[in-house]
């Protein structure tokens, strides 16, 4: 029995902890607390994340990273073990700037998150080079609207800003809220661990990304 208390004991110990790093990995307090682009899509949310990581480069090297995203376009930039394992559909994440990929996005523009006819984000916000707020309402199981009542709003708004020496800061927030609450408590239960490996994957792939382009750009 104490085997079996000490292993359950342990288990939610580090289920918290990947719940703590799914909602606020590489994010600083006051940026948690601070409102940003994209807050008002989803008002009243039932999980938010935030997520954030330096860049040496400035925010006009990321920005056409951000343009290329998406699903058989650049990809997500996330671990290629995660894009094996939850989307072996997909290609590899881009590991350079494609020209037939990148592009000037606009509010209304949609941004492919699996095969056609299934999730998509739709740009609702675009400030180059700083701001760009993507809304879904497409992530859901197909046919759970209709069997279930299942509903979504999901918003990714990426913040960039600039930093001292030439360097950027990005700050990648997401706010969702769902029903009925069964799916809200699922929804809050796997995906704010999971946003650890996949957000802060994504980040770090993307910062890898920029700053070796930037540094072929800075010895050509």
């Amino acid at each position: 029995m104490r085997r079996t208390a000490l292993g359950l004991t342990a288990v939610a110990a580090g289920y918290a902890w990947l719940h703590r790093l799914g909602r606020s990995a590489g994010s600083t307090a006051a940026e948690r607390a601070a409102a940003v682009p994209g807050d008002e899509v989803v008002a009243r949310p039932d999980l938010t994340t935030d997520h954030a990581v330096d860049v040496d480069a400035p925010a006009d090297a990321v920005w056409p990273w951000l343009t290329q995203m998406g699903w058989h376009r650049g990809g997500w930039y996330t671990p290629r073990w995660v894009d094996v394992l939850l989307f072996p559909g997909n290609r590899p994440s881009a590991d350079r700037l494609e020209p037939d990929l990148v592009r000037d996005l606009a509010v209304g523009d949609t941004v492919p998150d699996g095969p056609p006819g299934t999730a998509f984000f739709e740009v609702v916000r675009v400030d180059r080079p700083h701001v760009l707020v993507l809304r879904s309402t497409t992530h859901v199981p197909p046919g759970w609207t209709e069997r279930f009542g299942v509903r979504l709003l999901w918003t990714w708004s990426f913040h960039l800003t600039e930093r001292p020496g030439g360097g950027s800061r990005v700050h990648l927030r997401v706010r969702g809220t769902c029903s009925p609450w069964w799916f809200a408590a699922t929804y809050r239960t796997l995906l704010i661990p999971a946003d650890y490996v996949m957000a802060m994957g994504m980040l770090r792939g993307l910062r890898r990304r920029v700053e070796g382009e930037n540094a072929s750009v800075r010895w050509l």
